[in-house]
């Protein structure tokens, strides 16, 4: 009762504050804002809304984030966003991961700010029904990811792709596409593509038995096919074995189930990030190229260049301060978004409109390789 009561009365005040609606300048300029996961749910993301403010000022750039029981309580999502949006010099919002509330969310900061500029990624309702609401979408192409994976193992050297994962995940529609997909291009490219079925984290042998079975399954792999062996896993409980025995053993390891230079690598290759240097991709990537050097894997692993989802607050901003400065003069502007990403990630972007709409766009990043040379 009383969440209904606070986010009535939040509404009430901020209608208040912009009369019939108009986005106006404040005597300090324009500001964006940013909400982010806590700490708790992605710390990555969280950091890069704060390196966003290190950027340009906590006076041009606001942060806030959802709660992390962001399902139960979709009430306070949106009243953190309409807080944010209460402020008339706010010009735009980005919203990562836009989690369960994010478009009813966007729905009462559109009835308050009609020309508000929004971008969503990562989000996790209807792709239909947030195409409607966010002005740019971003998300992961995951099928797409498909002949990506084999691709980039392929450029390696790997002469075999070990595929590991379980019949739940298996029977997940997106996650089956792009194992086909994988299979299909490492078939193509003259690979062996080698299905391995692991424990199910949610089993009774739990992460523990995953993790278990990935190290010691791995040394068989590479023994059995050689050290041009690639492994991939589709589960995040898997990354941490498979990057330390793919090292260790002399396999391939091309990139993980979610590209980040965060995800396993440092817990595998035992770096500790100082927490002046949390949040910050370039020291992690030489933290992690040094370590690779280190045990002789040189060109024997790989990821994506930035994390996914600091990739989209980062090129948000960039959008929106381009949107704002009048330098891009369309809401949604393809090549403007793909040419600023590509400037971040420093190699080839590609986006693909999902189907069905012209502003929901699944993303591709190129992978970087691990050569000691960073």
């Amino acid at each position: 009762m009383f969440r209904k009561t606070s986010l009535v009365l939040l509404l009430a005040a901020v209608l208040s504050l912009v009369g019939c609606g108009q986005v106006t300048d404040s005597e300090e300029g324009w500001k964006i804002g940013i909400m982010s996961s806590t700490v708790v749910q992605n710390e990555e993301e969280f950091r890069m809304a704060q390196e966003m403010q290190r950027r340009y000022g906590a006076e041009r750039i606001l942060h806030t984030t959802h709660p992390d029981r962001f399902v139960q309580e979709q009430e306070t999502t949106i009243i953190n966003m309409l807080e944010m949006a209460s402020d008339p010099a706010v010009r735009a919002i980005i919203m990562v991961q836009a989690v369960p509330g994010a478009a009813a969310a966007v729905d009462k900061v559109r009835k308050i700010h009609p020309d508000m500029l929004i971008i969503l990624g990562s989000p996790q309702e209807d792709p239909e029904l947030i195409a409607e609401k966010g002005d740019i979408v971003l998300n992961i192409d995951d099928v797409g990811r498909g002949y990506q994976i084999a691709e980039h193992a392929h450029a390696m050297g790997a002469e075999v792709v070990v595929h590991y994962s379980f019949p739940r995940h298996m029977s997940i529609e997106l996650l089956a596409q792009r194992r086909a997909l994988i299979k299909q291009r490492a078939e193509e490219l003259g690979m062996l593509f080698v299905d391995e079925e692991a424990p199910d984290p949610t089993s009774d042998a739990g992460v523990p038995g995953t993790q278990q079975f990935i190290m010691e399954d791995v040394p068989r792999k590479i023994e059995q096919y050689g050290p041009q062996t690639a492994v991939f896993g589709t589960n995040c409980a898997m990354m941490e074995p498979l990057i330390r025995q793919a090292v260790d053993y002399g396999g391939l390891f091309p990139v993980q189930c979610c590209p980040s230079p965060y995800h396993g690598f440092p817990t595998a290759l035992g770096i500790e990030v100082p927490d002046e240097h949390k949040g910050d991709v370039p020291w992690i990537l030489r933290a992690i190229d040094a370590k690779i050097t280190q045990n002789n894997a040189q060109g024997r692993a790989g990821t994506w260049p930035v994390p996914v989802n600091m990739m989209y607050i980062e090129a948000g901003v960039e959008y929106a301060i381009g949107w704002i400065n009048g330098d891009i003069t369309e809401r949604v502007d393809k090549a403007a978004l793909v040419s600023i990403m590509e400037k971040i990630t420093g190699g080839e972007v590609t986006l693909t409109e999902h189907v069905g709409t012209d502003n929901y766009f699944l993303y591709l990043s190129d992978h970087i390789i691990f050569t000691g040379d960073l």
